[in-house]
């Protein structure tokens, strides 16, 4: 690539308009015009806590450490400093006790008040984590009414639901991620519950697993299904008994049947994650003062109940010097990230006493402990900037020695708060410091210091996804611990009149690359995406950080479609052998979808008002073309629960003047009157409207996206790779339709109906995105696990993590 023989800095890139867009949409506040005056914003309110005689002191700090690439989780710099009362936390654990109403036994919460409790903080913005596992099994005796309970998995449908009603906060849709024990008698009903389309949408789920179920499973035993609450009379009769310990054992299966519908479901599905909660405990620093069963709904805190994930990530790209070798060699400074380490800490530990709190209880367990998350993003992009592969020796030692400065500079500035401002009260040096703890591996002096002095915050350090925080602060660098996905893709976005934008975003590290004279057509092989690398890559940068890192890191592996089914079971065991906290998986396949084909551009497309101006196809028709038109009537048949429907449709298309065929009219032939037809009509007439106000796809594309709860409807078939066919399944009648309704254009005029749906893709060197559930954004089935969130690959939405 080309040198600057004595350049000084590196040069300054234009910011994209995705950066630009999601930081005024998502970010600024009324009266700011740029990423300076929201930062101003957001010390000035870190900062507002301190005594008075240091406050511009510490503002300025803050301000100039953002600037630097010290920022808050999306939640900080959404809200801090402005009038609502939403929190600055992005997620919490909430408990759920087994009483319906009041407190259970152990002063956990019931199930309702639960709910209301949850709700409560999701209106506030935060996202949800929730143990369902003390909630007793289906068919457990409930003496209070002489009935059965109808266990843990159907009240999970009353919290989604909810979930889907409660609008949080600044429009952020709430997250939730649902756990639960592996030896619980409903574990299979909640393994393959998200089997059932359109069940638990607003939910991850992970299962919780024991280091004595690993050591059952090695062993080839069986293993027992457990709760406290007796089981009822049927079940008894079938074998449940009482065993020593006071729990009873509802039924017993082998462990490896069990771990292998785990598995099944996890290398078809992408869920459930795996939870390794003995290890999570093993490691607490407060193991002696709570017990942990849950995380937050990405994955990177394991909290208590009413835990908080107060994180601010640093952008690791920003202490690179040298990138690429321009002007020198590549060099990380160490010196820097620590300082800004240090000064990280204290802008979050202000937080705990800046933000509103949804619930009193987590405002005391916030108190109590002093819990924040200092993390980084941009790793991937920052080791290919300093000429290093990311699944490489060399990439990971880098990554460890990043991860460990971190470390030692967060824990050491916590103390130094602690001399200022006290250490958090349940802070016990002896218990704090035992074998085994996180804390037990810090160096000598730092543990000296810590037991002389005490600690300000009892865990300091979590990695997770970034999302739009990523675009908005960090020029789409790669997120959180992440490999950057690709170095490319196009974003959709929808404007206000229905219409669609279209604009490319670029990864950073490979438009700086390109800045400074690289050739992106011929990248070099530091340059190393997650598709690009074995499965094997991504566990062992995990391992390689984790032990570092004193909560949990939020990552998913990503494995080919054809990766093999035993190695993939392998990846879960190695992962539990190396001291990970979890594990969460994305294999794309013909359930969640396969790889979508991409397109070159090959030339500069104007906006897409001008393109409805001039193309005959989109532009607007004020009347109804007078005359005959020439039609297509067509019956349509597919499958629903309750068998097979037929209907008729005929469509009326219009020549237009570059010889193409335009549909301008909908319609269904008189006598079809059932209900299903009804609906159907009235769908036919908008569509007609549409379809001469030029928008006819982006209202195709909007009833692709109708789901409804009578089950999947069958239409069409999908055409494998491998020249084999499966049924293609719609998630409502209404999107089956809509589907027909694509198929009987595109055949008139000889278009694909799968090009309908996939936008153009410029020409790079990435590799083809995965496919998978259907995006809330843009429609088309390309929502992927990635950085332990949602990701669109086909219009680059972020979900609700971001």
């Amino acid at each position: 690539m080309k040198r600057d023989p004595s350049p000084t800095e590196l040069p300054e890139l234009p910011a994209q308009p995705i950066s630009q867009d999601v930081l005024r949409e998502k970010y600024l506040k009324t009266g700011e015009s740029t990423e300076a005056d929201l930062l101003r914003r957001v010390a000035r309110a870190l900062a507002s806590v301190e005594a008075e005689p240091a406050r511009a002191e510490w503002e300025q700090k803050f301000f100039d450490n953002m600037l630097a690439g010290a920022i808050g989780a999306g939640r900080i710099m959404s809200a801090a400093g402005t009038d609502l009362q939403a929190t600055l936390i992005n997620c919490f654990v909430q408990p759920v006790g087994d009483a319906i109403q009041g407190r259970d036994d152990e002063g956990f919460p019931g199930i309702y008040e639960a709910l209301r409790e949850a709700a409560e903080t999701m209106r506030r913005g935060g996202g949800v984590g929730y143990d369902f596992s003390r909630i007793r099994p289906r068919g457990a005796e409930v003496r209070a009414t002489a009935s059965q309970a109808s266990g843990p998995c159907s009240y999970m449908d009353v919290f989604d639901h909810s979930c889907s009603t409660v609008e949080s906060a600044g429009a952020r849709r709430g997250a939730q991620m649902g756990v639960l024990r592996i030896d619980h008698p409903d574990v299979l009903e909640f393994i393959t519950a998200k089997r059932t389309p359109g069940r638990w949408n607003n939910f991850n789920v992970s299962v919780a697993v024991t280091d004595e179920f690993i050591r059952t499973l090695q062993a080839g035993g069986d293993w027992a299904l457990v709760h406290k609450a007796k089981p009822g009379g049927s079940l008894v009769a079938q074998g449940a008994h009482l065993r020593g310990d006071g729990l009873w054992v509802y039924k017993t299966v082998p462990a490896q049947q069990l771990w292998d519908t785990v598995m099944r479901s996890a290398y078809d599905f992408a869920e459930p994650g795996i939870l390794f909660v003995d290890t999570i405990n093993r490691e607490n620093n407060l193991r002696y003062a709570e017990g942990i069963t849950a995380t937050n709904p990405c994955g990177e805190q394991p909290l208590p109940p009413y835990g908080c994930c107060d994180l601010g990530p640093i952008i690791l790209t920003k202490f690179v010097r040298h990138a690429f070798g321009f002007g020198g060699v590549p060099q990380f400074d160490f010196a820097a990230f620590a300082r800004s380490v240090a000064t990280q800490v204290r802008a979050l530990d202000n937080v705990l006493d800046l933000t509103f709190w949804p619930l009193d209880q987590q405002k005391k367990e916030a108190a109590a402990k002093r819990r924040i998350g200092v993390g980084f993003t941009g790793l991937g992009n920052a080791l290919a900037m300093m000429r290093v592969r990311y699944d490489a020796p060399d990439g990971r030692d880098l990554a460890a020695r990043i991860a460990r400065c971190m470390r030692d500079a967060a824990y050491a500035a916590s103390v130094e708060l602690a001399k200022e401002k006290g250490a958090f009260p349940l802070f016990d040096a002896d218990k704090y410091l035992e074998a085994g703890t996180f804390a037990s591996r810090l160096d000598d002096a730092l543990k000296q210091d810590i037991r002389k002095h005490g600690i300000r915050n009892s865990h300091l350090l979590s990695i997770a996804p970034t999302g739009t925080v990523s675009l908005a602060f960090a020029d789409n660098a790669s997120n959180g611990i992440e490999p950057p996905f690709s170095w490319t893709y196009r974003r959709k976005k929808r404007e206000s009149d229905g219409s669609t934008s279209e604009y490319d975003v670029e990864d950073h590290a490979w438009r700086l690359y390109r800045s400074l004279g690289g050739d992106t057509t011929k990248l070099p092989p530091y340059f190393v995406s997650a598709l690009e690398m074995p499965a094997a890559g991504h566990l062992a940068m995990m391992e390689a950080v984790q032990p570092f890192i004193d909560t949990a890191i939020s990552k998913t592996v990503n494995v080919p479609a054809d990766y093999p089914y035993g190695d993939f079971q392998g990846l879960y065991l190695e992962a539990w052998r190396a001291g990970l906290k979890g594990m969460a998986t994305y294999r794309p396949n013909d359930i969640l979808g396969s790889v979508l084909s991409t397109t070159p551009e090959t030339s500069e497309r104007p906006p897409e008002k001008e393109r409805r101006k001039t193309d005959p196809m989109r532009s607007v028709i004020e009347k109804r073309p007078k005359g005959q038109l020439p039609a297509v009537a067509e019956k349509v048949e597919y499958w629903t629960q309750q068998g097979r429907q037929t209907l008729y449709i005929v469509v009326s298309f219009m020549p237009t003047e570059d010889n193409r065929e335009r549909a301008v009219e909908f319609f269904m032939p008189v006598g079809q009157s059932g209900e299903s037809q009804q609906w159907i009509t009235s769908s036919m007439r908008l569509l007609s409207l549409a379809a001469r106000g030029g928008f006819l796809d982006r209202a195709l594309a909007d009833m692709r996206k109708v789901a409804w709860d009578r089950g999947p409807v069958r239409l069409g078939t999908y055409a494998k790779p491998d020249g084999g066919t499966v049924p293609l399944w719609h998630d409502s009648e209404v999107a089956a339709i809509a589907y027909a309704v694509q198929n009987i254009i595109s055949r008139r005029n000889g278009e694909p109906v799968a090009e309908l749906a996939t936008p153009p893709t410029p020409a790079t060197s990435a590799p083809p995105a995965m496919a998978g559930a259907k995006c809330p954004e843009c429609g088309a089935h390309a929502m992927i696990r990635k950085d332990g969130c949602d990701f669109c690959t086909q219009c680059g939405h972020v979900g609700a993590c971001g």
